[in-house]
């Protein structure tokens, strides 16, 4: 990598304190679907419906970072990086969902971990990142209110096995997009569809949020506790007050129902009616129940959105107007490339009062990229992240508490929906051979964290 291309700012620029990191999820890497006793995941069963993963792929092998991890973590420490996000397989140690555990997969987990402080990296854990028992979807998942119960019995054996060596817990991962694409669109898994399974999952899933993390409290000596939030920065298509209208009622939705009840404001239900269906589900204590005094809070911004009123969508009567038909620059997820978008979104965040420090838990991009020679010219990527890292500056210059920033991802991995076909890593993985490529990005975020290399 050029001296110019990282002169651009520096790692100090950050402060010292600037946490650094990168973040995977254990059903996109793992693989080892049912090894050692691991029971069945609701991505399990969803990949392995006919027509609903593109190409009809799976992650029974994945990045096979089960058999793998310790060469993947050389890697992480090949690149400098000094914090690595990675999640519990709730079913790889709990197989139905509830007691007894695996003892083989709490064994897993504690060789990641004994092997991260071995090479000085930092473990991050994500309780929650999708992957429900299908044992428990059987009983309703997050549309059943027993599911808080179950993710605090979840969480307690989580943090009495690994409690000890790990301080940094992550609760959930991305509430609005598990609850919106599994429980109403059904595009993801567990694929059901309906205003009332969103509902109810929504409220259980914060409910759960907030009872994971007293947990952890109750039971890590010096945690350091957040959880995370899908945030995308919206705008009107035009100054019509319709479309402003429209805007204020998706960013109602994507940015505000999730994190406004954690922090101690309820529910945003007068800027978007149909959450007032949440009062059919909302019993005895459970609006003094539904915050917690988070440490941190991890937002994680990919892109902007661009919407417009539409008659003809139902509940939230918006459409989003894609980047490719305003001509705008977009990954291969379509999504448009606009960095300021996470700039936008710390200044939104930390208007909150009262709101914890903020980390950046992921960002990155996704693009089609092929090895030549044994390496893997990403420009688009390296832009990316750099014009990114200028926006987060730019924030944090002007007042804006952001205290760290994971790459989303640390490898190519099974993206959901999208199979294999979306690539977001720093490492190109070739799925048929499992070889490792480090990117020209990765290269990059190396020099850029340790500059004297």
């Amino acid at each position: 990598m050029s001296k110019a291309e990282n002169s651009i700012f520096s790692r100090e620029q950050f402060g010292e304190d600037f946490l650094w990191g990168v973040s995977t999820a254990a059903f996109q890497i793992e693989g080892a679907h049912d090894a050692d006793g691991k029971g069945l995941s609701i991505w399990d069963v969803f990949t392995a419906k006919k027509g609903k993963i593109r190409n009809g792929h799976h992650a029974l092998v994945a990045c096979d970072f089960y058999n793998c991890y310790k060469d993947d973590i050389h890697l992480i420490r090949q690149l400098n990086i000094p914090n690595f996000r990675f999640s519990i397989s709730w079913p790889r140690i709990m197989p139905t969902g509830t007691l007894p555990v695996n003892e083989a997969g709490i064994e897993y987990y504690n060789k990641i971990i004994d092997f991260l402080l071995e090479c000085e990296i930092e473990p991050w854990i994500t309780l929650y990142h999708w992957d429900l028992p299908h044992a428990l979807e059987v009983k309703g998942g997050w549309t059943n209110r027993e599911c808080v119960s179950w993710f605090s019995e979840y969480t307690e054996v989580c943090t009495r096995y690994f409690g000890d060596r790990v301080k940094n817990w992550i609760i959930m991962n991305e509430p609005s997009v598990f609850t919106g694409a599994g429980y109403f669109l059904g595009i993801h898994a567990p694929g059901r569809r309906g205003i009332t399974n969103y509902i109810k999952a929504m409220h259980h899933v914060t409910l759960a949020t907030a009872a994971g993390g007293k947990m952890v409290r109750n039971t890590v000596v010096d945690a350091n506790i957040g959880t995370t939030f899908s945030c995308t920065h919206i705008e009107p298509y035009s100054q019509k007050p319709k479309d402003i209208r429209a805007a204020t009622r998706v960013d109602t939705l994507l940015n505000r129902t999730f994190i406004e009840p954690i922090i101690g404001l309820g529910y945003p239900q007068e800027d978007l009616k149909v959450l007032n269906r949440l009062d059919r589900y909302i019993l005895g204590d459970d609006r003094k129940n539904l915050s917690f005094d988070f440490d941190f809070i991890g937002l994680q911004c990919y892109t902007k959105e661009v919407v417009k009123n539409s008659i003809i969508t139902p509940y939230i009567g918006a459409s989003l107007v894609p980047a490719k038909k305003r001509g705008m620059p977009f990954t291969t997820m379509g999504w448009e490339i606009y960095p300021e978008a996470i700039y936008h979104i710390l200044k939104k965040f930390n208007s909150y009062k009262g709101m914890p420090k903020i980390l950046i838990t992921e960002n990155g991009a996704s693009f089609a990229d092929t090895v030549i020679d044994g390496k893997v010219n990403d420009k688009e990527r390296t832009q990316y992240l750099q014009d990114h890292l200028q926006q987060i500056l730019k924030a944090k210059k002007e007042g804006c508490t952001v205290e760290g920033y994971f790459v989303w991802s640390l490898t190519d991995n099974f993206e959901w929906a999208e199979g294999y076909n979306a690539r977001f890593g720093l490492i190109h993985v070739d799925f048929d051979t499992q070889k490792r490529t480090i990117k020209d990005s990765g290269l990059w975020f190396r020099d850029f964290l340790d500059p004297t290399i």
